[in-house]
Formats: structure tokens, C-alpha cells, sequence
């Protein structure tokens, strides 16, 4: 063979293939790296804070800020924009004009559909069925803006709120006068006052608070959840927060004009709401605490009615307080202008019905009596074997509570192995309660939920709530007070907000996969069933910042969406916030809509990246009012 010299033409040949190769194996891999630098560049140049252009107020192009005093204040926009484009938009049809709603006329501006006086006339009186909700018929539904009343501020923030409201917001003058001597509430210029009193309590709910605190533990984390019947402007829930403890406060839409609004624009927990003929929308062993004062239930009417539904919700060895009438009739019946026969026999048929569902009178002390819970049904159902009562409710579902009738029997706690157990299993005190595997999951019955589960969903909403905070701005200063989640699921979002100044919310669909609310509550939060395709028990105006994570595939194909966005139009206060999670095509179909409702929004990546088919619209209400009537000029 042949030997190949260093002059060959080819060694020559193959040196040039060679060094050709390895030329365009250079230039691949420094486009590659240049592009990648660029990559990164752009992406490292995105700013963290969000400055949206829809907090001006009539139109202005400042960004405006609000003071403590609820005045508006110019503030000076970021000199970058957060790019919100989605990185997978769905082309629309650009010549497609976006629907403009319009504003309903200012006699709606506290409208509450299912809430509505008029249509509530149609209703029997009989158990107050005609205060229930009654929601309107689909011809019947409103396709226009609620508008807020002239003059509307920015509400004070909170702890200042606890203790005061602009007039202009809610101008009702009615609590003033009728509770003037009561300490309710005070009408102080162009403002409200709360001073914190009570029909049952003159010297203030905080003293009152101290005297219930004298008889069960209020401070060492045991109670943590409460429910206040009849609340009034919920200055109870209100002084209980000092406690850490988190008050549902109910009240029906009656003669006491806005009492439910003006607990919401304090920033305390509030719903319309009564005790009729429906069950509470609340699950079974959801509160600690359920408290009455001077709520004028007649606890002791329609067989024990109204004390088995307060049983049934009341978790085990949780308590009863009541204060006011018939409780130490003997010192008080003159002033409440009934005979001493009539009281003796009201207190003395409350106490029967409190046996009959297997309750301890702990005490009875001045003004309050206070009654606990078993902490299981073992002496209780050995009890009804010789005394044939009480009567065990043969409901395969306790939680069950949409819509669904009172009835007057025990609500049977889960089986415990020894008297000494807790039925459904012990909870940790708050706040390690927030964290702790509920016993609902621990025991297994709330199926497809795990611990695992749940401690990843916890990790996970620390995550998103962290990311919220860098795209928006307001959320850890105190801007946002009243916040709802419309799709909770375990509550892990409003455990994630627990270190910021707000509460919330938490609602569980019905038509949710898994009915969560029990857990939530296991956690020291609260929440309330709901059917989006209705509108939610509350005034206008009363949330500062809405979640909606994924629910808008849950009910896409159940109703139409737009009545749901109305409803968040509604009840969101002027400049508030809303935040959706869902698929970037169901987003792009919310954006359509929400700007013809005076919303400015953004799609945003989702917080793991471009990649992430899920995505976030950022959307904010901007400030209008409706204009004054001639009897408000």
C-alpha cells in the first residue's frame, strides 16, 4: 500500500473538511449561547411590582393613591410596565366590538338579588321564609353595572375601619337613631363612629368579651372559629379579633337597615343570612363558638328547631353563649316588658331542649348563660335507649346545606372508640391549627385528599400568594382588608394570607368535586357553600380583592359566565382587585367580557413560566360613581 506524504492533496483535502466542521460547530454553539443570553436578558428585565393604570380616578392619567382619610393623592407611576402579555394568546376576531355594560339606575346601588325585599313579599312569613334567599329568574337577571353612591371613598384601612365609615358609602342614618341609646353606631359628620356597644352590652363588646372570657377559655387558641347569630353591626366578631378569633356574623336584610354592610365595611366577616326554615350554609362541626345576644330567635319553638340546627354546626365540646331574655329573668323581666310567668317559661323550655340534644349547662352568671357541646355521643345515645330521645337525624350527609330544610333531631357524631375521644378527632390549638393535617383528612373521610396532599397544596399556595405579592404591589400594605376566594378548595390561599392584615373568604362551590369545607373550617378559617350561578349573599361593594382559581372551568358549561362577572362587579368595592387562574382560552373569553365592565386587566404568565399552559388575568375595577338622585342633591 501506498505511503501518503505531508504534501498530499489528500491530507490536504481532509484538513480543510475538518477544519470546517469544527468552524460550523463554533458558529451553531455561539448562536446558541447569543440567543440564550438574549433569552435571559429579557426575561431578568421584567419588573416586580405592578403599577395598573386603573386605579385613576375620573380618567386621569396619575396614578392615584388613597390616604388614610379615604382622599384621593396623586402618586408617581414606575417608570417600567409589567409585560402581562400571555405568551399562547388565542387570536380573537379584532373586529369584533367589545360589549359595553351600562350602569343600572342608583335605586340599585345596594341591590341584593336573592336578598330582594320585593321579590321576598311573594314568600310565606311563616318561619321568615320570605327573609330566605329567592334568588331572580334568569329574565329577570340584571345586565348592568351596580353603580356606587356619590362621593364613594376609598374606606378607611384597617384597624382605623373597626371603628369608623364614611357616611357618603353607606348613607343610612336609621342604626343611629334607633340604637343611639345602645352605642351601635353614631353618625359624627361625614362620618360613622362604631364605639363598640351592644343591646347586651353597654359598657362595650370588649368588657363583655372579658366577662364571657371569665367563664370558658377565649385566649389559650382552643376557640378559634366562631358564629354570631343576629350580629348587628358585628362589633361582637369585630373585639373578638383581639383574641384571635374569627367570627362568621350573620344577619338577615330586615328593618335594621345595612347592619350586614356596615360589619363589612369595618372589615369584620359578615354575610346576610338568617335562621328560618334552611339549614345554615356552614358544614357540621364547623364553629367553636356560637353566640346570641338578645338575637331574637325563638330558640324554643318548632320542637328545639333552631337549637339542633346550632348542634349540628357546633363542633364537639364547642359552646353556646346566650345573653339577654328569658337568661336571669328574675333580676331583669321589668325591663324587658313581659310577665315573669312568660320568661320562667321560655328559659325553662330553652333548657329542655338543650338536655334533649345532650348539652352541659356549664353556667349561668348575670346576663349570660353558657352551655357546651359533648365532645362525643357515647353517654348520649345510651341516654336515648332509656328515655327514647332525643331523636338522631337519619341524614347520611350532616354537611349537606344548600338549600336544604331544618330538621329537629341530632345531627349523630362520628363513632369514637372510648368516651374520652373527640368525635372526628382533636385539633391542634391556633395558630398551630392553620398547618396541622385536619382530622378530616387524617382520618380519610374526604376522599382524594390525602396528608401528602395536603402539605404539597401548602407549599404550593406559599408559592403563589409570594408570586401575587410581586405582581401586585398593594397586597401587603394594608390596601386590601376583605378578600374572598370563590373556589377554595382547602383553604390553602388564605392560609398562605394569614400573615397580611386581611381575612378571608373561603367559598366552596357545590358543585366542587370534593366538599372541602369542613376542612377549611378544621383549619381555623371560615367560608360558606355557594352556587356561582346565583348571586352571593352580600351588599355591593363590600370585597377589596377577589380569587377565582379555576372555577370558571367548573362552571363554564353549567351557566352563563357573564352573570358571574356581574355578580364579582358587584360586590367588589371601587379599585379592588381580581385575580383568575385558569386556561388562557377561558381568560381570553373573561377579558372580553370584563372590559365592558370599566375593568382594566392583563394575562400574565403563570409563575412557573411561559410553558405553564395555566395563566393569571390581573384585573382591577377602576372608580365611577352613578350620579345623585334629586332627593340625595
Amino acid at each position: 500500500m501506498a505511503k501518503e506524504y505531508s504534501g498530499s492533496p489528500k491530507r490536504h483535502h481532509r484538513l480543510e473538511v475538518q477544519r470546517n466542521r469544527l468552524t460550523w460547530i463554533l458558529g451553531v454553539s455561539f448562536l446558541c449561547i447569543l440567543f440564550y443570553m438574549l433569552g435571559a436578558w429579557q426575561r431578568s428585565s421584567t419588573p416586580t411590582t405592578t403599577q395598573f393604570s386603573a386605579y385613576n380616578k375620573g380618567g386621569c392619567d396619575s396614578h392615584v393613591t388613597t390616604s388614610d382619610n379615604g382622599n384621593a393623592a396623586v402618586g408617581h407611576p414606575s417608570s417600567t410596565n409589567l409585560d402581562f402579555a400571555s405568551h399562547h394568546q388565542v387570536v380573537l376576531n379584532s373586529s369584533k366590538t367589545v360589549n359595553q355594560f351600562p350602569s343600572c339606575d342608583m335605586s340599585f346601588s345596594e341591590y341584593t338579588p336573592c336578598q330582594d325585599k320585593v321579590r321576598g313579599r311573594k314568600f310565606d312569613r311563616n318561619m321568615l321564609k320570605y327573609r330566605e334567599r329567592h334568588c331572580p329568574a334568569k329574565e329577570e337577571l340584571l345586565r348592568c353595572l351596580i353603580p356606587a353612591p356619590p362621593q364613594y371613598k376609598t374606606p378607611f384601612k384597617w384597624p382605623q375601619s373597626r371603628d369608623y365609615a364614611w357616611y357618603s358609602n353607606i348613607p343610612h342614618r336609621e342604626l343611629s337613631i334607633e340604637k343611639a341609646i345602645q352605642n351601635w353606631i353614631q353618625l359624627e359628620g361625614n362620618r360613622f363612629r362604631f364605639p363598640g356597644g351592644g343591646t347586651m352590652f353597654p359598657r362595650g363588646a370588649d368588657a363583655y368579651i372579658d366577662d364571657i372570657g371569665r367563664l370558658i377559655p377565649l385566649t389559650d387558641g382552643t376557640i378559634r372559629t366562631a358564629i354570631d347569630t343576629g350580629c348587628g353591626v358585628a362589633s361582637f366578631g369585630a373585639y373578638l379579633l383581639n383574641r384571635n378569633i374569627l367570627t362568621m356574623s350573620f344577619a338577615p336584610r330586615d328593618t335594621h337597615e345595612a347592619q350586614v354592610q356596615f360589619a363589612l365595611e369595618r372589615g369584620v366577616p359578615a354575610m346576610i343570612g338568617i335562621m328560618g326554615s334552611q339549614r345554615l350554609p356552614y358544614p357540621a362541626r364547623a364553629f367553636d363558638l356560637a353566640h346570641c345576644s338578645r338575637c331574637l330567635i325563638p330558640w324554643q319553638k318548632y320542637d328545639g328547631l333552631y337549637l339542633a340546627e346550632v348542634d349540628r354546626i357546633l363542633r364537639p365540646g364547642g359552646y353556646w353563649v346566650l345573653s339577654g331574655p328569658p337568661i336571669h329573668w328574675k333580676k331583669f323581666w321589668r325591663g324587658w316588658e313581659r310577665t315573669r310567668e312568660d320568661l320562667k317559661q321560655e328559659q325553662d323550655a330553652i333548657e329542655d331542649v338543650a338536655k334533649s340534644l345532650c348539652w352541659k349547662k356549664v353556667i349561668e352568671k348575670n346576663d349570660l348563660s353558657v352551655w357546651q357541646k359533648p365532645i362525643n355521643h357515647v353517654e348520649c345515645l345510651r341516654s336515648k335507649k332509656l328515655l327514647k330521645a332525643p331523636h338522631m337525624c337519619e341524614s347520611d350527609d350532616p354537611d349537606t346545606a344548600w338549600y336544604r330544610n331544618l330538621e329537629a333531631c341530632v345531627t349523630p357524631l362520628p363513632e369514637v372508640s372510648s368516651s374520652d375521644d373527640v368525635a372526628g378527632g382533636a385539633m391542634e390549638k391556633w395558630p398551630e391549627r392553620a398547618s396541622a393535617v385536619p382530622p378530616r383528612i387524617r382520618s380519610g373521610s374526604t376522599p382524594g385528599i390525602t396528608a401528602e396532599r395536603f402539605e404539597e397544596d401548602n407549599k404550593l399556595w406559599k408559592e403563589r400568594v409570594a408570586h401575587y405579592k410581586r405582581i401586585i404591589s398593594p397586597l401587603p400594605t394594608g390596601r386590601y382588608r376583605n378578600i374572598m376566594d370563590m373556589n377554595a378548595y382547602i383553604g390553602g390561599f388564605a392560609t398562605a394570607m394569614l400573615n397580611y392584615p386581611v381575612w378571608v373568604m373561603n367559598v366552596v362551590p357545590i358543585n366542587s368535586n370534593h366538599d372541602t369545607l369542613g376542612v377549611i373550617y378544621e383549619r381555623g378559617l371560615i367560608g360558606t357553600y355557594q352556587d356561582w350561578c346565583e348571586a352571593f349573599s352580600t351588599y355591593p361593594r363590600t370585597y377589596d380583592l377577589i380569587h377565582a382559581s379555576g372555577l370558571f372551568t367548573l362552571y363554564q358549561n353549567r351557566c352563563d359566565i357573564t352573570y358571574i362577572l356581574l355578580d364579582m362587579d358587584r360586590i367588589l368595592r371601587p379599585e379592588g382587585t381580581v385575580i383568575f387562574r385558569d386556561t388562557v382560552e377561558l381568560l381570553v373569553k373573561i377579558q372580553s367580557i370584563t372590559d365592558g365592565m370599566r375593568w382594566k386587566s392583563q394575562i400574565i404568565d403563570h409563575e412557573s413560566g411561559p410553558f405553564n399552559p395555566e395563566k393569571i388575568l390581573v384585573a382591577v375595577k377602576t372608580y365611577w360613581t352613578g350620579e345623585a338622585t334629586q332627593k340625595q342633591l
